[in-house]
């Protein structure tokens, strides 16, 4: 027997089954930062289980983000990238092995400032197109908000691909 999804889950599944690869990356971003900040609140509330949880879940997020490199479109921009989140990958396990407070803070530090960048290539990426950026994707995540599951598959066979896009 399976278990009916709540609205917000399933609000979340068709927000993912419908994003942009552009979007979709982006909602990897809020992912990773969300679970990194709610690691490192925990661990600065002492709590051992949910800091494992959290940075774990992030962890997995950035794992996602360097699988969906794609080497053949620029492979020594990918490389780069590649060591980037090999570098915030390693941030966190250190902080959830340790229970190291700057580990954390290294590791958001560097998905926030990702986070931005792409925010800035979306938005120039709608302008030479021609369209509206959205609005809502300027204002940073909070770590109250639902996080979403990685793809594991594009949802648009058709949708443009860019270098960085997580696919399945």
């Amino acid at each position: 027997m399976t278990a009916k999804a709540t609205p917000s889950q399933e609000y979340l599944k068709n927000a993912v089954m419908t994003a942009t690869p552009e979007r979709l990356q982006l909602m990897l971003y809020d992912g990773a930062i969300r679970f990194a900040a709610q690691g490192l609140e925990a661990l600065r509330n002492k709590d051992r289980e949910g800091a494992f949880n959290a940075l774990e879940r992030a962890q997995r997020i950035v794992l996602e983000l360097g699988n969906g490199l794609r080497r053949e479109v620029n492979p020594e921009l990918a490389d780069q990238m590649a060591a980037l989140y090999s570098f915030i990958y390693r941030r966190l396990v250190d902080a959830n092995m340790q229970q190291d407070e700057p580990a954390v803070d290294d590791a958001l530090s560097i998905l926030r400032h990702q986070r931005e960048t792409w925010l800035m290539l979306m938005e120039k990426l709608h302008k030479v197109a021609g369209e509206p950026a959205t609005p809502q994707s300027a204002t940073p995540p909070t770590p109250t908000e639902p996080a979403p599951n990685p793809p594991t598959a594009d949802p648009s066979p058709d949708a443009p691909k860019s270098s960085f896009v997580a696919e399945g």
